[in-house]
C-alpha cells in the first residue's frame, strides 16, 4: 500500500491510500481546491480513486465530502448515523447524492478498491464514529481518530496492525493549564472526547503486536500539544515496554494543515 496524509487535525483531515494503482480517500475535511492541487502535486490520478470512507460527521472530517463525491462520482461509505450527520451538518454545503451513499456497519467487512475494509466502533461525541482496519494481501493498516478512550475493540485493531495511524490529540498538562474554558477541557479529556498523548502511548505499548512496523500520530491539537511532546511521550512508552521491537519502532507525526510525505507500506 501507499499512504499520504493530506491533512490531520481540527483544521481538516484527509488520508489517501493506494494499492496496486487503486485508491481510496478516508475523510474529506479539507477544501476541494486544495485537495485537487494535492492530487496534481503528488501525481494522484483521480480516476483511480474508487471511494471515500468517512469516520464521523464532524466538519473537519466531512466538509468537502459531497463536493469530492460529486466531482469524481465517488461512493461514500459511512455508517447510517454518520450519513445522517453529514446531511444535518451545515458546514457540508454540498450533500452526498443519494445514489452515492453506501452504508457500513461496525464489525462487517466489505471490499472496495481491491482492499478489505472492516469498520469498528470508536467512542466520540459525534453522531457516530468508526475506525477502519484496511487490509491488502497480508498487510493491515488500522486507523483510529477522535477517540475518547481505548475500548477492547480498538485494542484489537491496534493488535491487528502492521501499520497504525492513531490519535495523539493533547498533552494533559498543556490542556489543563491552557486557555480553553473548563467545559471544553472536560469535553476533550472525557470518554467521548480525544486521546491524550499518554493514552495513545499506553495503547500502542500494551496492545501492539511484534508485526507492527510504523506508527503515525494524528489529529494533534494546535493549542494543547506539540509534535515533539507527542513523539517524546510515545517513544518513552515504547522504550519502557521491555520489547526491543517496539523500542526501535519508527514513529512519526502527521502534521496539521499540510500534506506529508508518501509512505510505502510493504509486506
Amino acid at each position: 500500500m501507499k499512504l499520504i496524509s493530506f491533512g490531520s487535525g481540527s483544521c481538516g483531515n484527509c488520508y489517501y491510500i493506494e494499492s496496486d494503482g487503486r485508491g481510496i480517500i478516508i475523510d474529506a475535511g479539507i477544501g476541494i481546491r486544495k485537495l485537487k492541487k494535492y492530487f496534481g502535486d503528488y501525481g494522484v490520478n483521480p480516476g483511480a480513486i474508487e471511494a471515500v470512507l468517512v469516520t464521523h460527521d464532524h466538519a473537519d472530517h466531512v466538509k468537502s465530502v459531497g463536493m469530492l463525491s460529486a466531482a469524481y462520482g465517488l461512493p461514500v461509505y459511512a455508517t447510517a448515523r454518520v450519513h445522517e450527520g453529514i446531511r444535518r451538518n451545515y458546514c457540508v454545503r454540498r450533500k452526498v447524492d443519494p445514489a452515492c451513499v453506501r452504508t457500513v456497519e461496525p464489525g462487517a467487512p466489505f471490499a472496495v478498491a481491491g482492499l478489505t475494509v472492516e469498520p469498528f466502533a470508536v467512542p466520540h461525541d459525534s453522531l457516530d464514529n468508526v475506525g477502519y482496519k484496511i487490509t491488502a494481501g497480508t498487510v493491515t493498516l488500522s486507523l483510529i481518530t477522535d477517540a475518547g478512550c481505548v475500548t477492547p475493540v480498538m485494542a484489537e485493531a491496534v493488535a491487528a496492525a502492521d501499520y497504525l495511524i492513531i490519535e495523539s490529540n493533547y498533552d494533559e498538562a498543556m490542556l489543563w493549564a491552557g486557555r480553553y474554558p473548563v467545559s471544553l477541557k472536560r469535553r476533550v479529556a472525557g470518554g467521548d472526547g480525544h486521546l491524550s498523548n499518554g493514552q495513545c502511548a499506553a495503547a500502542v505499548a500494551a496492545y501492539a503486536s511484534d508485526r507492527l512496523r510504523h506508527v503515525w500520530l494524528c489529529h494533534l491539537s494546535a493549542d494543547n500539544n506539540r509534535p515533539d511532546v507527542a513523539l517524546a511521550a510515545v517513544r518513552a512508552a515504547l522504550a519502557a515496554s521491555g520489547r526491543p521491537g517496539l523500542a526501535s519502532l519508527p514513529v512519526d507525526v502527521m502534521r496539521r494543515g499540510v500534506a506529508g510525505p508518501v509512505y510505502e507500506l510493504g509486506a
